[in-house]
């Protein structure tokens, strides 16, 4: 797959605080690929850079492979997402959405055109007489999305633009922005803390923390095969053992319970109903203390009950020590 964005050691400070430091990444032409770290982590700033709202210290970015660094915003061929939408509120869903093609001058009749055709793409088709104002959440930000689009450009850059929505909308949000990526055939670079967001819509992700990068991959690699105890814990839920002088990470829904003799033993510390499922803390005899999800069949278990908990050897996989992390 061809690079759409390329990333090459940008470093990026503010005073004496570091935000990112030496971030590569490389984006394949027409990938929904995210941004996902806790705040504070450098994916926000990564993707200023990218835009252009931000110059960094040290590195490049890259185009299609032409070096895009020191160009202004207006100059890239992006367009950013915020979440508060920025929407003129005084504009009509329509005047919203081709603003941009009316200042590079497109002429009225084509305007319409293109405005209609892409308020149709995201499912706003006669809406466009109405004012901001008018819509709801979900609405509005279509109607971002719809502006953003509206040209084309190569990359959509996504800066948390669900995170002020309510559960139910933003499930059904990342579902649309998922299909609508796929329809464009355009490369989305999305940013967010929700790691449910980054394992569903993504082709790729890169977790962040601490200003820096801690793995990149496909959603199910970096879930099964987390390679620092960071990125264990922060895309989902992970146990971290030391068995043999190494650290593995082994996810709960991996692990097998019973009141069998097989198995290390343990005793039952808590069961927290989750609906689907049932969370169980375990407390080993060996005192490591594990969380076990398995499937609300029905069945009961209570705390205190004496059981045995194990795993297939394929389902713990080792990760690097901190200092190891520290090394690298």
């Amino acid at each position: 797959m061809a690079a759409s964005v390329g990333v090459e050691g940008i470093r990026k400070s503010y005073g004496d605080v570091v935000a990112v430091r030496d971030v590569d990444l490389e984006v394949g032409e027409g990938e929904f690929f995210t941004l996902l770290g806790p705040s504070g982590s450098g994916k926000t700033t990564t993707l200023r850079v990218i835009a252009g709202f931000e110059q960094p210290d040290n590195g490049r970015v890259t185009l299609g492979g032409e070096d895009i660094t020191r160009r202004p915003p207006y100059s890239r061929d992006v367009n950013t997402v915020f979440q508060d939408y920025a929407l003129f509120p005084h504009m009509t869903v329509a005047d919203n959405v081709g603003y941009g093609l009316k200042v590079k001058g497109v002429a009225r009749a084509e305007r319409n055109r293109q405005v209609g055709e892409v308020l149709e793409m995201v499912r706003l088709a006669g809406y466009g007489g109405r004012k901001p104002v008018q819509l709801s959440g979900g609405q509005r930000q279509r109607v971002a999305l719809a502006r953003a689009i509206v040209n084309r450009p190569k990359v959509l850059l996504l800066d948390e633009p669900l995170g002020a929505l309510d559960l139910k909308l933003r499930q059904e949000m990342q579902v649309f922005l998922k299909s609508l990526q796929r329809e464009l055939g355009m490369t989305f670079i999305y940013v967010t803390h929700d790691q449910e967001e980054a394992l569903t819509m993504s082709d790729h992700l890169a977790v962040f923390n601490n200003g820096e990068i801690e793995q990149v991959g496909a959603p199910d690699e970096v879930y099964a095969r987390p390679r620092t105890e960071f990125v264990a814990g922060f895309v989902g839920t992970s146990n971290i053992l030391e068995r043999d002088g190494r650290r593995i990470s082994v996810r709960p829904e991996r692990i097998a319970i019973d009141d069998t003799a097989a198995g290390s033993p343990g005793t039952v510390a808590d069961v927290v109903f989750v609906g689907a499922f049932i969370r169980i803390a375990v407390d080993l005899d060996s005192g490591d203390r594990l969380t076990v999800v398995r499937q609300n069949d029905g069945s009961t278990i209570e705390p205190g009950t004496r059981v045995h908990v194990s795993w297939r050897a394929e389902d713990a996989y080792e990760i690097d020590t901190p200092n190891e992390q520290e090394v690298r």
